[in-house]
């Protein structure tokens, strides 16, 4: 992976740059589509005997300190002891339960799509880091018909991404290459251009009676640094650890069990990602300053930049036995 400052900042830095084989590893992640990744996971809960698939949506889910019900979107009702519930950061179940969020949003809007460029990616993930927020190009395996693919994710102002948004396709591409400074040549976008606000989303608590949050329900920030999806994943397996050791998976004690597991990996990963998307947008001399001499550190300081990269992969004391 590797830090391009494209901020114009007076205190312009050499790329930074963080190899895997530095921690002992081969890669540091893989990049999946979001749905060839889905296809598989259900394709692998209607393989699991006791686990029952019921092709609906929660609207509505009550609770007490006995039991848990949810009413789907055709009228059918589901009882249960515990509700884990991961539906997405405008959760209707968290809703339901009453559970208050603190949201802040940005002068930011994401723009998504897949692409095919000219020159291979050579499995580095690079972002740059401009004044309106990262734009990052993230690899992707090749497949039929081209060789070279990446997925892009390009945060910037909203009225920036509003213009843009109005482009043709061919005017959106030659932006975006441009914007990436010809890094992978020529690009060709491959489907629909996406795009999304930005804030950053916490909820108050993550249980209430019989029901925890999980994923975006429970923490949603801008994509920096690809931490949203493996911090979602480490909440389902401190679920099973913490939900595991009780004879009653719903008792008050559970659910203060799984609150406890993941309460510093969530506000660790949301103030960092805040800080720097904030340390991205605000040009003030001091920040600009502290921002660049973090980098430079990071880049000239062996074990830091180790110690940082092993905490972006398997956060040290908040990685569950099954993620291990």
């Amino acid at each position: 992976m590797r830090i391009i400052d494209d901020t114009g900042s007076l205190f312009r830095l050499p790329e930074t740059n963080f190899k895997a084989r530095e921690i002992g590893l081969d890669e540091f992640g893989t990049n999946i589509e979001n749905i060839i990744l889905l296809s598989l996971l259900e394709a692998s809960a209607r393989q699991h005997q006791n686990l029952t698939l019921i092709e609906g949506h929660a609207i509505e889910v009550m609770t007490n300190a006995d039991q848990a019900e949810a009413r789907l979107s055709d009228g059918r009702k589901i009882s249960a002891r515990l509700i884990l519930a991961a539906d997405g950061r405008n959760s209707p179940t968290r809703q339901s339960c009453g559970i208050r969020i603190t949201e802040q949003s940005y002068p930011q809007t994401a723009i998504t799509v897949l692409l095919a460029h000219q020159r291979p990616h050579e499995n580095v993930s690079t972002e740059f880091h401009t004044r309106n927020g990262p734009f990052t190009l993230v690899p992707l395996p090749a497949d039929n018909e081209y060789a070279h693919r990446s997925s892009l994710v390009w945060m910037t102002n909203t009225q920036e991404a509003d213009r843009l948004a109005a482009l043709s396709q061919s005017a959106l591409a030659r932006a975006m290459e441009q914007q990436a400074h010809s890094l992978l040549g020529k690009f060709t976008l491959l489907g629909e251009v996406s795009r999304f606000p930005m804030s950053l989303l916490r909820a108050e608590r993550l249980y209430a009676d019989r029901l925890i949050l999980i994923g975006d329900a429970a923490h949603s920030f801008p994509p920096i640094g690809a931490q949203g999806l493996n911090l979602g994943l480490r909440d389902v397996g401190h679920s099973v650890e913490a939900l595991a050791t009780h004879s009653d998976p719903g008792t008050e004690n559970a659910l203060r069990d799984y609150a406890d597991r993941r309460k510093a990996d969530i506000q660790l990963r949301s103030l960092g990602v805040d800080l720097l998307n904030r340390s991205l947008l605000s040009q003030m001399l001091p920040i600009d300053f502290a921002r660049g001499a973090g980098l430079l550190a990071l880049s000239q300081i062996g074990p830091l930049r180790r110690l940082i990269m092993r905490e972006g992969i398997a956060p040290v004391g908040r990685t569950p036995l099954m993620m291990q």
